[in-house]
């Protein structure tokens, strides 16, 4: 009888602490101690800290599934490289495919992951676990980096979002179960500035206020009744649009203020306007950026079409890594470009590459990273991983290690799963210089 008042005891301080957790700290994060679903998820989470090194984060998706032979895990004189050939780069024994010649000038910037290997084969699911560290699930919806970092360290300005993602895809996770205020700002289109953001012409600015005024009276009835946090949330979401209205700030989404020299160095193509977007908003206080490419799934031409898309990304890359550096940005912000898998070494009957998770190839620079080096290779040929296997979630926990973020704070789901930044990823500190 004693043991089973102790126990119900127990509970009942567990339930109070927590909830009061949540209601002091107004999120879902809970002592470690709480339950055993949480200590479960501390116990794997790595324990590495270190003061960050990098403050900002620009984030180049290549959606679609990168091909790593025909980019940064060269493998000259193999008959799984195809017709390309390696050239050399700016950083000794780096060695890069030709389609890349303006990136191959800033690679002592640059840190190579050629032993990247994902359990995911497929777009969607690759895609997801590469921006989240955790699997596809129909029962939760996982946050990505940026919503991390808005967690956890706010904003560096108050009238910006603390994150933007510049894609299409209608699929991105976003804040995943995170509050609607630490979601990524979405921009399907850089250059078009940052729509719906200024009052009609024929409205004052009196009378927009007042027309905000009467609104907020209107609902405050039904705010006061169902007092809940997602619905304060979103009220916050309308502030925080008012807020950048009214801010001098909203001209960091227009790049007509950018010289017509600054665009013909990055190039006119949607993805290299959304890294000259991805500088802008950096320098004006948004803590993290992602710029998507599509056009990576190669099943047929791989050789006509990866040119193609190498010209896009080695005009926008270069230019934004020697622009970084020249600013004197690049020491603060971390850029990395990664992708959901790689392609196969084996050249299909199409000319192309297939899905290939076992391999592939991602990049950092900047932002603490130490350049002219490549961690981890495959076997000849670029079949598999031979040294320092490296998963989605020690990708990620790479990145949130150079951010600063507890690698180990659990955070709570709605459901009160606990969850981590990078899942169980162990961070790659021999990166950093």
């Amino acid at each position: 009888m004693n043991a089973l008042l102790q126990k119900a005891n127990e509970i009942t301080r567990r339930d109070f602490v927590l909830r009061a957790a949540k209601t002091c700290l107004g999120v879902t994060a809970a002592p470690l101690f709480l339950n055993g679903r949480a200590q479960a998820a501390f116990d794997g989470a790595s324990k590495a800290k270190q003061v960050p090194t990098a403050r900002n984060m620009i984030y180049l998706y290549m959606s679609g599934g990168m091909s790593h032979l025909d980019t940064f895990n060269a493998q000259p004189g193999t008959d799984e490289a195809g017709p390309v050939k390696h050239i050399k780069t700016s950083a000794d024994g780096v060695l890069l495919s030709e389609y890349l010649p303006l990136t191959a000038n800033h690679m002592h910037h640059v840190a190579v992951v050629n032993s990247l290997a994902s359990t995911q084969g497929a777009h969607a699911q690759g895609n997801y676990y590469m921006h989240t560290s955790y699997t596809l699930r129909s029962t939760i919806k996982h946050p990505c980096m940026g919503a991390w970092m808005s967690k956890f360290q706010g904003r560096n300005n108050p009238s910006l979002p603390s994150s933007v993602v510049v894609t299409n895809d209608s699929k991105h996770p976003g804040a995943g179960f995170f509050e609607a205020a630490v979601s990524p700002l979405m921009i399907s289109n850089p250059t078009t500035g940052l729509q719906n953001s200024k009052r009609l012409n024929h409205l004052s600015e009196g009378d927009f206020d007042y027309r905000m005024g009467l609104s907020q009276k209107l609902d405050s009835a039904f705010r006061a009744q169902y007092d809940y946090s997602d619905l304060r949330a979103f009220g916050d979401i309308y502030k925080d649009a008012v807020k950048i209205m009214k801010s001098e700030d909203l001209a960091a989404f227009d790049l007509n203020q950018e010289p017509e020299a600054m665009h013909e160095l990055y190039g006119k193509d949607p993805f290299n306007q959304g890294c000259l977007l991805a500088r802008r908003l950096v320098e004006h206080g948004v803590r993290f950026v992602e710029v998507d490419l599509n056009g990576w799934d190669t099943h047929t031409d791989n050789f006509v079409r990866v040119p193609d898309q190498c010209a896009k990304l080695d005009q926008a890359l270069s230019a934004l890594l020697g622009d970084l550096d020249k600013r004197g940005m690049l020491d603060d912000t971390l850029v990395v470009l990664t992708t959901e898998f790689g392609r196969t070494p084996k050249i299909n009957g199409n000319e192309g590459r297939d899905h290939y998770p076992k391999a592939f190839s991602s990049i950092m620079a900047g932002g603490g990273i130490k350049g002219g080096q490549i961690y981890g290779k495959t076997d000849k040929g670029g079949h598999e991983v031979v040294e320092n296997k490296v998963t989605p979630p020690d990708f990620n926990a790479t990145i949130a290690y150079a951010l600063g973020l507890g690698l180990d704070q659990v955070i709570f789901s709605p459901s009160k799963r606990p969850f981590t930044v990078a899942d169980k990823g162990q961070p790659i500190t021999s990166l950093f210089g």
